[in-house]
């Protein structure tokens, strides 16, 4: 793969991660959240904008990663499309959890998003060791936020 095609779509997959994040960032926590019971441990607002921002370059780049070895076929195909339905679950929780106000169904939703996760970061590990690697630190943070979710909704119920 060419220089130039292969920094294009580095700069597309960037792109797509941080639209997913857009969406998401369109529902933020508010007077809502502010006014719910949260654990002792809930990290102060500041904390979330630039862990956000690292993990979607993170992400993006190991989508690249293993999109620049075979682009959208072969074998990347059902890695790649699983990234890409585990973008939308992420796109889909702060609407859930901040959007909707429903901390239930947006811990459920995380659960799957946990799970899909786990496994795109299997698959992309069978593909490119440091694309799978990339994707730890956005599993952890998924499993840390699955836990204040979850907490936050059992203390308001």
């Amino acid at each position: 793969m060419n220089t130039k095609r292969s920094l294009v779509g580095f700069v597309i997959w960037l792109a797509v991660c941080f639209g997913a994040a857009a969406f998401g960032g369109r529902f933020s926590p508010g007077e809502w959240y502010s006014n719910l019971s949260k654990p002792s441990w809930t990290p102060p607002g500041y904390v979330f904008p630039p862990v956000w921002t690292f993990l979607y370059i993170t992400m993006g780049t190991a989508a690249w990663l293993v999109w620049k070895k075979e682009g959208f076929s072969g074998r990347a195909v059902a890695p790649l499309t699983l990234f890409l339905v585990q973008l939308l679950l992420n796109a889909v929780w702060p609407w859930l959890f901040f959007g909707l106000h429903l901390p239930g169904l947006a811990f459920a939703e995380l659960v799957l998003l946990w799970l899909v996760i786990s496994v795109v970061l299997v698959t992309f590990f069978k593909q490119d060791t440091w694309a799978g690697a990339l994707l730890v630190p956005y599993l952890l943070w998924v499993s840390f936020a699955a836990a204040l979710n979850f907490s936050v909704w059992r203390l308001n119920l």
